[in-house]
């Protein structure tokens, strides 16, 4: 009896690949494509599960003779992801919505419906590895290292890890398209989605604002000694790191370095004061074994930041981590990850930056 594996399809040509892949290889495939309602009833077509993704997703099922069901996970996506979405960013902080739909939406509930299915595993487009040593899953970089996505899955478990499938592993981009192209399907050419899912126009600052607009309120810029420079329009409008749009001169660039939701300021600097060697992680998580003591490895903090060495050091249910060298931008909201080589062993929120 042929093994039966559920693969998420967006409409793109990544998911439609792995579809295809595993059919050749001999599984009973079954596509699910996930639909969010709520982007395209706020007056945004989401760039991917919308009305085009899943009508892309249905004929590429149909051209590879699979069977395509659609879930519509409306009220948890709200839930879970653009909700957290919201409060991080009126909390100044800038989240990484990619990391919540992993770890809560695609192997949480989609999973769970694989397995409901009759399914043994769970397949996506993902450019990442999987691989088994001993009785231990580890998660490994792609082959491909400018498509690897291996940053957003760090929130993995072990029983996760066992269910799913990465076809796309060993593959680039231009094999992925000349694959599609090579069985005629009609996404072969389809743009890659560059934005936010539910936030295609990249506006993702009028998205946070959009549900407690009362609470955006203008507010101070000031410098390092709390000099008044100008005003901000709201919090959510600004990132660490950020240098255009601030509305104000100094003779020389200037930066944001901090943002206190508490006294609605907006503190901006020289690039040099955007630097920073330390901070602490929460929420963190580990793919295999937790750091029980100080550990020296590598440390991403952002999907196109590459990761660097520091000390991690394990305090109070939480992670200190120190750069070797000062890297510019850390900022509250986003993943730091932790490497050893092409490995991925876990990670967790940035909750704040000490200095």
């Amino acid at each position: 009896m042929k093994k039966i594996v559920v693969v998420a399809m967006s409409g793109g040509v990544d998911s439609s690949v792995a579809a295809a892949l595993l059919k050749k290889q001999g599984y009973e495939v079954i596509g699910i494509t996930m639909c969010f309602n709520l982007a395209e009833k706020k007056g945004s077509k989401p760039s991917c599960c919308g009305l085009t993704g899943i009508e892309d997703a249905r004929r590429v099922c149909h051209k590879l003779g699979i069977r395509h069901y659609v879930i519509n996970l409306d009220k948890v996506f709200y839930k879970q992801v653009i909700n957290n979405f919201y409060q991080e960013y009126l909390s100044g902080r800038t989240p990484n919505p990619c990391v919540r739909c992993n770890q809560f939406i695609k192997f949480d509930i989609l999973l769970k419906k694989a397995v409901n299915l009759g399914a043994q595993f769970l397949a996506t487009g993902h450019y990442a590895r999987i691989t088994k040593k001993g009785r231990q899953y580890l998660l490994k970089k792609s082959r491909d290292l400018k498509k690897d996505q291996s940053y957003f899955l760090y929130r993995l478990k072990q029983a996760q890890l066992k269910r799913l499938i990465f076809p796309l592993s060993s593959l680039n981009k231009p094999q992925v398209r000349q694959i599609a192209e090579s069985l005629g399907l009609g996404v072969a050419e389809k743009e890659d989605s560059q934005e936010i899912c539910f936030l295609p126009d990249g506006k993702y600052r009028d998205l946070a604002g959009f549900k407690d607009l009362k609470k955006l309120k203008s507010g101070k810029l000031v410098d390092k000694e709390g000099n008044i420079l100008g005003t901000h329009q709201g919090i959510t409008n600004y990132t660490i790191g950020q240098r255009h749009g601030l509305g104000i001169t100094k003779g020389y660039p200037l930066y944001v370095i901090g943002i206190n939701a508490k006294t609605n300021r907006v503190m901006v600097g020289s690039r040099l004061d955007a630097y920073k060697s330390e901070f602490i992680v929460k929420n963190k998580h580990f793919i295999s074994e937790p750091f029980k003591k100080k550990v020296e490895i590598k440390v991403r903090i952002r999907y196109n930041h590459k990761e660097m060495k520091a000390t991690v050091f394990p305090e109070k249910g939480k992670l200190r981590v120190v750069f070797k060298k000062p890297q510019f931008a850390i900022t509250p909201g986003q993943s730091a990850v932790f490497y050893d080589k092409i490995s991925i062993l876990g990670g967790g929120l940035i909750e704040k930056v000490i200095g």
